[in-house]
């Protein structure tokens, strides 16, 4: 059940971030083949490489497995431009936000 979640995550996280499985595979330093054979369910990575790929995808670990977060890469760049704001512009932004979610 997990491993059928990781396999279809990895794929939805790396197909957002618009790269392939090969050129993922290479720039984690691994053989063309790598991620594409994690995908096919025919590997899983060691637990040092699976913090690689999150590392990689710009998503945190705990945010990988969380599929009530379609974008987590894009919900992680907020929140860490979020953090430079200051008291006022974040409640620009909330406000912003919430005037999203009506329309």
């Amino acid at each position: 059940m997990y491993e059928d979640l990781f396999y279809e995550r990895l794929t939805t996280l790396r197909t957002q971030k618009g790269v392939s499985a090969r050129d993922m595979s290479l720039s984690l330093g691994q053989s063309e083949s790598y991620i594409n054979k994690i995908e096919n369910k025919k590997s899983l990575p060691s637990m040092t490489g699976f913090f690689y790929i999150c590392e990689y995808l710009n998503v945190p670990p705990k945010d990988f497995f969380n599929d009530e977060v379609s974008f987590p890469t894009k919900l992680n760049n907020l929140i860490n431009e979020s953090k430079k704001l200051n008291g006022g512009q974040l409640e620009h932004l909330l406000a912003i936000i919430k005037d999203l979610k009506t329309t």
